[in-house]
């Protein structure tokens, strides 16, 4: 299944507010609010995990493959395959930057990242789905078009406390990476187990 391009304000509708696909917010009315307790009343276990595994999916922007196969490196490694998967995709480049704000949105810093704007410890980088590490700088690159790309990214996202794993030197257009980071971060209403559940199912 290849990555979504439809409508974004549809699916926050119905999943909830997904800040890596979109920075809009759904408004819900008080007959929408009943309508979807109604629904979310009648889901089956199944249809709970699919919700959930759906949300990943979107905010980060995967393929279904993209996302089946960070479930299996998760579950291949030591601790839990939930926190272990989330950590997978929050240390994605296009993840970081949207972090960091130099990128509103992380279908905007795929493109960034795609179209070469990034470097990444001095070096061009133009793979979203590149780890990163403790230790990566991450900069526009030093040509003017691609600094007033990102500048105008950080003059535009909205001033939210910056996790404990990044640290941002908006004048440098620089972001640091300090560690990995820590779950309580991901700032996503979601039940990482439902989503390896999911799969452990399908399997």
């Amino acid at each position: 299944m290849s990555r979504y391009r439809g409508p974004r304000f549809k699916k926050i509708r119905r999943l909830g507010v997904l800040p890596g696909l979109t920075s809009k917010r759904p408004t819900a009315t008080a007959g929408s609010e009943l309508r979807n307790q109604s629904r979310s009343s009648k889901k089956s276990q199944y249809r709970i995990r699919l919700e959930e595994k759906q949300k990943l999916r979107f905010h980060y922007g995967l393929t279904e493959q993209q996302l089946l196969k960070y479930v299996r490196i998760a579950g291949k490694a030591k601790g839990s395959t939930g926190q272990v998967l989330l950590q997978l995709l929050e240390m994605r480049l296009d993840n970081i930057l949207f972090r960091l704000g130099m990128a509103s949105t992380i279908p905007q810093a795929r493109q960034l990242v795609n179209h070469r704007h990034v470097l990444v410890n001095g070096r061009m980088v133009n793979i979203p789905s590149y780890r990163c590490k403790p230790q990566d700088i991450i900069t526009a690159k030093d040509e003017p078009k691609s600094r007033a790309l990102i500048q105008n990214y950080l003059d535009s996202a909205p001033r939210e406390e910056l996790p404990d794993h990044l640290t941002l030197r908006p004048f440098q257009y620089k972001g640091l990476v300090n560690q990995i980071i820590d779950s309580k971060w991901v700032g996503l209403k979601i039940n990482e187990l439902l989503v390896v559940e999911y799969y452990s199912r399908q399997a």
